[in-house]
């Protein structure tokens, strides 16, 4: 629908989870609001939803008549709120530059929409009082776009190449990093507690940025993509993932995004994780101030906090909100409560976006403000404009950022805003420039991924150990690496098969892209017997890691260039502790557990976070994030968690220390053994 009508002016696409799961599609707008009007006020203009909308006209042409359908939508308000007009709300110090600037807002105001219902197909819907001339005119245009035949969405015209040049940074990412130590700087000094810093990619582009968004849904399928064209050429191409604000009536929801980890590592894990949850809970307790400010007293309440889901190829933590309006309170008053989303801005809100004024190299446009519609039947929706693309005077351009809280590590905040830009750059066939992609080989292994991805699990009493946590992580692998599912008979089948058959067994999965299919290899190993040898580790850098995926190319202690080495510990080009070459590495540093935050770098094992589940079980305090070093020196014990092995004290780490086994990995292997 969207190709065939893309030559209409003012073309809004709407397509996931923004009413009741139908895509909506809207064309020559009735009225557009002016760039200096003021947007809050014409979203506070009452729709007269008493007398009754335009039936829908059904476009389709089944073997059988559609069934009746009632308007859902009918028309209304869509469109953007830019970032900038926080300054319209608070008084905030003058943005930094604008490289290409787009207006604070775009609202366009349509009489009629196009909305795909699940029963009767494209219907076409008009507002209360319609009238029906303009009704018959926009219906001829859809069926003369679409053509005559049967469905007559068969007709549509095939997407145009469209060409994006290398994206390139306005900062690279040292800058970043250091931007983020200036944040931490105001942290530590108590002036915020948490602040969003962002940093701006842009490319050259050639083409229609409708089928840049198309390309990008059919990979990505956001929760709450839209694509708009704007007057001059100008348009957004929104694949997000986050809602910032439904009104259903009297009912309001939002649910913050905050907290993010790459698509190969555990989503239980970033569930645990204490700065991730930190992140998230800071910005619940902002949105659920921002909601008191307009609705009833007590009845904003948190109805799901920090569960982790997986959007446009990243994990999140993902939170809801919801309260009741009070009588009277309009779209507008709900917006100007609550605009920007604090998920984007940090908190306290305003000395926050104080700060990013100070912080960022570029200002930002719609990115990090709203996009959606205001309607007198539907109500309103507008998500939170991150992974957005948008376009102007030849150049596209994107903003990847995040929540910046005590606890972060500059080098790994530089390193998200990549996780976050690489899959969106992926799904619409673009790359890094040059510096970009240095920097992104910087923080990751070099394997050859035609070889292959693998799990190893410990098999006892012929049944696989956490299978369904080793079969979840592999199957992210192969997901991320090659787009491709893995296949059912891999558990029911080969698997459980396999460790039937044998005793005390190590066990391994391994899967290798073939032409369009998966090729799968399951072997097993007996465990050999006698006393278990004491854990050295030798200190190995391995610059950005060996990554979160298993590879099969990954050499083993013993091989190659490590034959010197019996078990390396792996740390980055800093000296941040990464991962021991087999086994994840824990320390009781001042009473606290700590261990590497899973950020892409290091794998993210099934034994680790079982280790990390048992440990809050217990009630011990952990931290997740930056170890050195010098804090495994000063470490109470150190040890080592692997699927095969279990929990293992280290006894001494080459040229750091020597340490005697402690309580803490004594009571963890209890529990896991258990």
């Amino acid at each position: 629908m969207l190709r065939a009508l893309r030559d209409e002016p003012g073309l809004v696409g709407l397509l996931g989870d923004w009413h009741e799961g139908g895509d909506i599609v809207a064309f020559r707008p009735d009225r557009v609001l002016a760039e200096g009007d003021d947007p809050f006020a014409a979203l506070a203009e009452p729709g007269d939803a008493a007398r009754p909308a335009a039936a829908p006209d059904g476009l389709t042409t089944p073997d059988e008549p559609p069934p009746a359908v009632r308007p859902l939508v009918g028309g209304g308000w869509f469109g953007y709120l830019g970032y900038q007009l926080a300054g319209t709300l608070e008084r905030l110090p003058p943005a930094p530059p604008r490289p290409v600037p787009l207006p604070h807002h775009h609202l366009a105001h349509y009489d009629h929409v196009l909305r795909r219902d699940p029963r009767a197909g494209w219907v076409l819907e008009g507002l209360p009082g319609v009238d029906p001339a303009r009704t018959a005119l926009l219906r001829g245009v859809v069926v003369a776009a679409l053509g005559a035949a049967a469905p007559p969405v068969a007709a549509t015209p095939p997407p145009r190449p469209y060409r994006c040049g290398a994206f390139a940074s306005d900062v690279d990412g040292a800058g970043h990093a250091a931007t983020v130590r200036r944040a931490l700087a105001h942290i530590r000094a108590g002036d915020v507690y948490q602040v969003n810093v962002c940093r701006r990619l842009e490319a050259a582009f050639d083409g229609d940025p409708l089928d840049l968004f198309l390309a990008g849904h059919g990979r990505l399928r956001p929760r709450f993509a839209a694509f708009l064209r704007l007057p001059g050429g100008a348009a957004v191409a929104s694949l997000s993932p986050e809602l910032f604000l439904r009104r259903t009536g009297r009912s309001v929801l939002t649910s913050p995004i905050k907290g993010t980890a790459p698509l190969g590592t555990d989503p239980a894990a970033l569930a645990a994780s204490a700065k991730d949850r930190a992140e998230n809970v800071m910005i619940v307790d902002l949105m659920r101030n921002d909601l008191s400010r307009v609705c009833e007293p007590g009845s904003v309440a948190v109805e799901q906090l920090a569960r982790a889901q997986t959007h446009t190829g990243v994990h999140h933590l993902v939170s809801d909100v919801r309260g009741r309006l009070r009588d009277g309170v309009t779209d507008a008053d709900l917006l100007r409560a609550t605009f920007p989303p604090g998920s984007c801005t940090g908190t306290p809100k305003v000395r926050a976006m104080e700060l990013i004024h100070d912080l960022e190299r570029t200002a930002r446009e719609v990115y990090t403000g709203a996009v959606g519609l205001v309607s007198p039947l539907a109500g309103l929706t507008f998500n939170v404009a991150i992974r957005t693309f948008e376009f102007g005077d030849g150049r596209v351009w994107l903003g990847a950022g995040g929540g910046i809280v005590a606890e972060s590590d500059p080098d790994g905040e530089a390193r998200e805003t990549l996780v976050k830009a690489r899959p969106l750059l992926d799904a619409v066939g673009a790359a890094f420039g040059p510096a970009l992609a240095a920097e992104w080989e910087g923080h990751r292994a070099r394997p050859d991924p035609a070889l292959g991805v693998f799990t190893t699990a410990l098999v006892r009493g012929g049944v696989v150990v956490d299978l369904d946590a080793h079969l979840a992580r592999l199957g992210a692998s192969v997901r991320a690496c090659y787009g491709l599912a893995l296949p059912d008979r891999v558990r029911a089948d080969a698997v459980r098969a396999a460790a039937a058959a044998v005793g005390p067994h190590r066990l391994r999965v391994t899967v290798r892209p073939r032409a369009g299919w998966l090729e799968v290899a399951v072997t097993t190993t007996a465990l050999a017997g006698g006393p278990v040898e004491p854990w050295r580790l030798v200190p190995v850098e391995v610059p950005g890691g060996l990554g979160a995926h298993k590879w099969a190319d990954r050499p083993e202690p013993g091989a190659g260039p490590w034959s010197a080495f019996r078990d390396p510990l792996l740390l980055d080009a800093d000296g941040a502790v990464l991962e021991a070459w087999r086994a994840n590495v824990f320390a009781v540093v001042a009473g606290v557990v700590r261990t590497p935050a899973l950020d892409g770098r290091i794998l993210p094992g099934t034994a680790r976070a079982r280790a990390l589940a048992a440990l809050a079980g217990e009630g011990l305090p952990v931290r997740e994030g930056p170890l050195s070093v010098g804090e495994l020196a000063s470490a109470d014990e150190v040890f080592v968690t692997n699927a095969v092995v279990g929990v293992r004290a280290v006894v001494e780490i080459e040229g750091v220390g020597r340490f005697r086994p402690g309580p803490v990995a004594a009571q963890l292997g209890r529990l896991l053994s258990g």
